[in-house]
């Protein structure tokens, strides 16, 4: 395992090998240095997700996440979100720019010097930090995993060579599939390869941030300086600083919220004095959306601590509902109602743009797994509807499997339940995301940049569907 253009020294390399690891275990360990908690813990991370499949906002979680993480100052946290967010966005392609520096693969049980590597590379090749800082902190990664000693010397050359190379490397890989193979086969399957080519390219840019506002989107637009979107969000443009802080927030007049989530609350038309079920309604952006029209809102939600964020975010937006903390299947009204909000747990596909550990966290069998009990919640759902009430039905899932699948199968097998299909004239600036049966399918690639504004918006379906 040597890099490529140093083939020749292979020999001398490997004899040389055991008394390098041999002085290495005899010297001092070195001093800490500036930088290196942070990258040390992001490549622990890292490994806990690629290798253990656990989901980063867990181990992000300034409560019980991971005790590394909580001890970083704010900056070095913010540091260490955007080094895993790069590596987890670009992972494909940074494994083949190190493989491509190496003789031989790396060994089975490397796994930590490879996460070292890639949080490097990532740093690198992505990410505005100096190079001379990284590359030292990675030799530094090494030197102190006695698993990873003998191997010290190869990360500072194959690291050099990678700053040296960056725009050649850039250009090489960016052929590689930015995606899990399993999830390109599902996306071509679906969209057909060019789409699916894409979706996959969508996904590496970092997502926007939109708003959802109580009222006068064109006002509010030009205070920001944003961009209204076809669903009356506004798009905020890129900026420097905490959301928190811009006019408005405190006061309760606006909401974070991705446009593509703020459909499925949309498509119910007028709710004014409607009674409405959101099942699964924490954070609450949603259960806000129903509100803030008009309707009376039951918000359903099994967790009691994200039903108490969705207390204090209602409360600031100074929105009401009655809140329930309870399983969505035992939830039973005392009268049917007129509109039912499912926007189900699921495999959460369409916002890898935010959320890049989720297409190495999950796979084809949380998929099944989920759209399984997506069909469950969802026939429960129907019975809490009165005769001629609605159902939407969404969630932030690109696999058919997941949605125009599920509800195509309830509809053959429920006589009671007929489509509602939406009206494209409706939605102008989203026609493309309105499918043949009157469905939402937005993807990624789908709400292209403007001057100022990033493009893209989260992968969502939703169906509505009447009770006859």
């Amino acid at each position: 395992m040597v890099l490529n253009q140093e083939k020749k020294s292979k020999r001398s390399f490997q004899s040389r090998q055991p008394a390098a690891a041999h002085r290495q275990e005899e010297a001092p360990v070195p001093s800490d240095k500036a930088g290196f908690d942070v990258r040390a813990t992001a490549s622990k991370i890292l490994a806990a997700a690629v290798d253990r499949k656990i989901p980063l906002d867990g181990m992000l979680d300034l409560v019980h996440g991971n005790a590394a993480y909580k001890q970083l100052s704010d900056a070095d946290r913010a540091l260490a979100r955007a080094i895993l967010n790069s590596a987890l966005r670009h992972l494909p392609r940074l494994e083949a720019a190190i493989g491509s520096m190496l003789d031989s693969p790396l060994p089975e049980g490397a796994r930590a010097l490879h996460h070292v590597l890639i949080v490097a590379a990532a740093q690198i090749l992505h990410l505005d930090v100096p190079a001379h800082a990284v590359v030292d902190i990675a030799v530094e990664q090494a030197h102190r995993d006695p698993r990873n000693r003998r191997f010290a010397k190869l990360v500072n050359a194959v690291l050099r060579r990678l700053v040296r190379e960056r725009q050649d490397v850039l250009d090489r890989t960016a052929t590689v599939s930015p995606v899990p193979d399993w999830f390109m086969s599902r996306l071509s399957s679906a969209y057909g390869k060019n789409e699916a080519q894409r979706i996959a390219e969508a996904q590496l840019i970092p997502p926007a941030i939109d708003i959802t506002v109580k009222s006068d989107p064109d006002s509010w637009a030009e205070k920001f300086g944003g961009r209204v979107l076809p669903t009356g969000s506004i798009r905020l443009p890129v900026f420097q600083g905490s959301v928190v802080s811009l006019p408005g927030y405190q006061e309760g007049e606006w909401w974070v919220q991705d446009v593509a989530a703020s459909i499925p609350a949309k498509l119910f038309g007028d709710i004014k004095g409607w009674r409405i079920a959101d099942l699964c309604a924490a954070p609450g952006g949603k259960t806000a959306q129903l509100a803030a029209a008009g309707a009376t809102v039951i918000a359903v939600e099994q967790s009691a601590n994200r039903l108490v964020r969705l207390k204090e975010n209602l409360a600031r937006l100074t929105l009401d509902a009655e809140l329930v903390q309870g399983d969505l299947f035992e939830f039973r009204p005392e009268e049917l109602l007129d509109g039912v909000l499912l926007d189900a747990p699921c495999s959460s596909t369409g916002t890898t743009r935010r959320h890049p550990d989720v297409l190495w966290t999950k796979g084809p069998e949380d998929i099944a797994k989920l759209a399984a009990l997506q069909a469950k919640m969802l026939r429960h759902a129907v019975t809490l509807v009165r005769p001629g009430g609605l159902i939407v039905f969404s969630n932030c899932s690109l696999d058919p499997l997941e949605g125009e699948d599920l509800v195509a199968n309830l509809l053959r097998d429920d006589p009671s339940l007929e489509r509602v299909p939406v009206d494209p004239a409706q939605w102008p600036g989203l026609e493309e995301a309105i499918s043949p049966v009157g469905e939402f399918r937005t993807t990624p690639a789908m709400l292209h940049a403007t001057d100022g504004f990033t493009g893209g918006m989260d992968g969502f379906f939703a169906s509505v569907l009447r009770r006859r």
